[in-house]
Order: C-alpha cells, then sequence, then structure tokens
C-alpha cells in the first residue's frame, strides 16, 4: 500500500511578524494589541501568505498571549483580536489550517492560567498536536518568529527556522540567543528565503 504523502507546514508567531505590535502606554513597551481596532497587519503580509499557500504550505498561527494571565487585558479582548485576524484572512482567500493561542505564564496573577505549561513557546506541544492532525513533515517545514523563544521551538521540533528582525523585541533583554537557520527583515524577504531552499 501507498504511503500517504506529508503535509508540509509554515508556522507563524503572530506578534511582530503578521502584525504591528502596539505601545502599552500603563507598561511603556510595545505588546500584543488588546482591541480590535490595534490590529494592524504589515505590509506585504496577505501576499506573503497566499504565495506560501501557493507553494502547497499548511498554514499554522501560534501565539503566546500572556497578557490576560498577568492581569492587563481580557481573555474576550483577546479573543476578539485573533476573531478579527481571522477573519481579515478569510475576506483574502487565505486558509488558516489551525490558530494556536497559549493563554498562560509561569508568572501570571489569574490563577487558572497561571502555570508552567507545555504549549507557551518553546514549547513544543502545538506543533506535535498540528503534526499529529495534519499529517506533517516537520523536516519539510518551517517556524518564523521574531524572538529567540520561536526559533527555539521550531528547532526543537525539527523544523527549519527564519528569525523575523523586530525593533521591539530585538532590544529585549536576552535576545539574541537563538542560532536560526536565516534571519530576514519580514515575512515578504522569509518567502523569498523559502523558495530557495
Amino acid at each position: 500500500m501507498k504511503k500517504m504523502q506529508k503535509n508540509k507546514a509554515i508556522f507563524l508567531d503572530r506578534d511582530g511578524v503578521i502584525n504591528y505590535p502596539v505601545l502599552n502606554p500603563s507598561t511603556g513597551s510595545y505588546e500584543a494589541p488588546f482591541k480590535t481596532e490595534d490590529l494592524k497587519l504589515f505590509p506585504l503580509v496577505i501576499e506573503s501568505i497566499k504565495e506560501l499557500q501557493n507553494l502547497q504550505y499548511k498554514i499554522f498561527i501560534i501565539t503566546n498571549q500572556p497578557d490576560f494571565a498577568k492581569g492587563k487585558t481580557t481573555l474576550e479582548y483577546l479573543k476578539a483580536v485573533q476573531e478579527k485576524m481571522l477573519s481579515i484572512f478569510k475576506e483574502n482567500n487565505i486558509s488558516i489550517s489551525e490558530y494556536y493561542a497559549c493563554f498562560h505564564h509561569p508568572n501570571g496573577i489569574v490563577p487558572e492560567y497561571t502555570m508552567k505549561c507545555e504549549c507557551r513557546k518553546p514549547g513544543i506541544l502545538f506543533l506535535k498536536q498540528a503534526e499529529e492532525k495534519y499529517n506533517l513533515d516537520l523536516k519539510t517545514s518551517w517556524m518564523m518568529g521574531d524572538r529567540d523563544t520561536d526559533i527555539q521551538c521550531g528547532q526543537s521540533a525539527g523544523a527549519k527556522t527564519i528569525l523575523i528582525y523586530s525593533e521591539h523585541s530585538v532590544n529585549e533583554k536576552n535576545a539574541g540567543k537563538s542560532n536560526p537557520d536565516f534571519k530576514a527583515n519580514n515575512l515578504n524577504e522569509a518567502v523569498e528565503i523559502i523558495k530557495n531552499h
């Protein structure tokens, strides 16, 4: 019997890769958008993801969203931003196979979301779930993100990795500790790297 062909996947981090981080006046740092009106996609994101889709990659979003656990916003607000993003993609004929969000944080203040979990990147729970559910070959798949935790996550799962430069994450105190396969300034550049490899 013929062995079933495995699928290849693109795992995308969200904030800093797909959309602009937003300045939070109360913390003075750039964070995930809490309101749907603050969700702004980077230029060429739609075109880039469409191109990946045309290359027969299944598209996944994998994002750490700890701000409810930290008491900064509500779960409803975070989920509304998620829904808005998915509706933008749908309107543009982009099919996101699965959207995985980890709402936990080890130093949270909301008890039921305060924990050390397996789904928060660099944990690979979501990648392993996707591998099983969608018959993925992680060796021919790519993880892209703007933080070391994204790169570590992809590498631990056996995927190839691209670090996307973000002016906000590059300044974080432990940034630059990972060793990605490639680096790019944006998603559009990352697509060119994938096409050439």
